[in-house]
């Protein structure tokens, strides 16, 4: 069977899950880096949706052009990596092809979030609110810490002379410091000061 890519045009709400970074054996395997340290949604979608790998990764890159969705006949983890057999790829040398393509997933498809735990992308562009009201900015990405993630917050500073500029703020995502995430009304509330 020849490789099956189908053009196709992204999901409005797709999200960047992972890569495949090389094949894997000879029976046209590949080895993807997830990113995510729970890769639960790449391993449960039956399609992807494949991107060109930007130029650093690839250069000269041929198989396709734009955006391709195909088929995953089997995904599962293998020695602490994952590895997947993607339909009508059938040797090395097809699934080498692939190598540095950026796989995406619509976000619709992803499993639900169990309760108090929140998917980053869903984080991404909430406003961040104090308990005083006090507005410290919005979320631009978060970080893995090892025992915690933190929220990476952007907000405008004004300098002396009147200049604004952009900031960071980091703040822990913790209960300890989180109050509530309200993901229908873009906002997170913490116990945290302007001024930490």
């Amino acid at each position: 069977m020849p490789l099956a890519l189908h053009a196709s045009a992204l999901p409005d709400d797709a999200v960047e899950v992972g890569r495949i970074l090389d094949a894997w054996g000879v029976k046209g395997w590949v080895k993807v880096l997830p990113h995510s340290s729970d890769p639960e949604a790449l391993l449960a979608a039956k399609a992807w949706f494949l991107q060109v790998p930007e130029a650093r990764f690839r250069p000269g890159f041929s198989v396709f052009s734009g955006t391709v969705s195909l088929t995953v006949d089997e995904c599962k983890i293998h020695s602490g990596t994952i590895v997947a057999k993607i339909e009508g790829v059938d040797d090395r040398t097809l699934a080498e092809g692939l190598r540095g393509t950026r796989i995406f997933l619509p976000r619709s498809s992803f499993p639900s979030a169990a309760k108090d735990e929140y998917y980053w992308v869903d984080l991404i562009g909430l406003n961040v609110l104090n308990r005083e009201g006090v507005a410290l900015g919005q979320v631009r990405d978060l970080m893995a810490t090892g025992p915690h993630s933190v929220l990476c917050v952007e907000y405008q500073l004004t300098g002396e002379d009147g200049a604004v500029s952009q900031a960071e703020r980091m703040i822990p995502f913790v209960a300890a410091y989180v109050d509530s995430v309200d993901l229908p009304g873009k906002c997170i509330t913490v116990d945290w000061q302007p001024d930490y």
